[in-house]
């Protein structure tokens, strides 16, 4: 559940956004990079949100369907304007964002929404969920209901907040909820960057540690190219990321999370299932949610290289 928008990617690297004079129009929004990256590994995925009743909006629509995602529960309205991002790089790789998000759709999610999409919600073996399209009180509350629901019924929920501060007139109102939704879900990722305003601690281990405690079965941090750590049942274990050329660094923690919730989905339909793991069972699939982030900052976008079943997946950590 949560926002697709359309990120125009600049030609090359190394331009601020005022000298880009060629831009390209890809899928963005953190929710969508995940479905589009767990249909291209071969399980199936839908997206639940809110586009513009406008050209982006179709576009976006268009792009998701025919990645093989179900976009049954992605509605579009004319009460705001799809969401844009424009992506300026370093010559290194990393990432800026410039958003034009004034009225935007994705921010008009509301319980219509979670109910036309009821069936597809409770039959999901996980729901996984972000944060930025959740700026009004009404998309607040209807997805607090979904998770809640699917948390009392035994149900894998997940939750990456994909943190954008920006959009928040008041920030406080952002930790609240995170502070009412972490404990529902199952597996929480945040970036390294993240967890001190998440979790008030800039210690890594010590916001693994704050997390559990809160009621995360699967907490996990991820380090960039240092990969990631997560906890489960009281052990924190560290694991590496392979080393690659990096182009674009936008969209490597989407693909961490599609890689990681594509293994997860295969061994686990329950919180219960979950809690029967081991640590041993649980990090392959975190190496391979880190093997996935790095293809994906192999070239230009978020979309572009999430890899396919067809494809070979190397494991290697060179």
């Amino acid at each position: 559940m949560g926002e697709a928008l359309v990120d125009f990617l600049p030609a090359r690297r190394g331009q601020r956004v005022r000298d880009v004079t060629e831009w390209t129009p890809c899928l963005g929004g953190a929710p969508a990079n995940v479905t589009v990256g767990v249909a291209r590994l071969g399980a199936k995925s839908a997206l639940v949100g809110v586009t513009g009743a406008d050209e982006f909006g179709h576009f976006i629509r268009s792009r998701l369907a025919a990645e093989g995602v179900d976009v049954s529960g992605l509605r579009q309205t004319s009460e705001g304007k799809t969401g844009l991002g424009f992506v300026s790089l370093t010559s290194a790789g990393e990432r800026s964002f410039m958003f034009y998000r004034v009225k935007a759709a994705e921010a008009f999610f509301d319980a219509r929404d979670t109910a036309a999409s009821k069936s597809m919600l409770d039959h999901a073996t996980i729901v996984h969920i972000g944060t930025n399209s959740l700026l009004r009180p009404a998309a607040r509350a209807a997805v607090k209901a979904v998770i809640r629901r699917r948390h009392d019924a035994g149900s894998l929920v997940s939750c990456d907040p994909n943190l954008r501060l920006h959009l928040w007139p008041e920030p406080k109102v952002l930790q609240r909820l995170l502070d009412q939704l972490l404990g529902l879900c199952a597996v929480v990722k945040l970036s390294e960057e993240e967890i001190r305003f998440v979790t008030s601690t800039s210690s890594v281990d010590k916001a693994l540690v704050t997390l559990e405690q809160r009621g995360v079965l699967l907490p996990i941090v991820t380090l960039g190219a240092q990969g990631a750590a997560f906890r489960f049942k009281g052990e924190t274990r560290r694991v590496p990321s392979r080393r690659v050329k990096v182009v674009d660094t936008t969209g490597a923690g989407d693909g961490f999370t599609a890689g990681l919730l594509s293994r997860l989905s295969k061994a686990f339909s329950s919180r219960e299932g979950l809690l029967q793991a081991s640590a041993d069972q649980l990090e392959p699939m975190v190496r391979f949610g880190c093997v996935v982030g790095s293809q994906v900052v192999c070239k230009l976008g978020a979309i572009a290289g999430l890899p396919r079943a067809a494809g070979r997946v190397s494991m290697s950590s060179t």
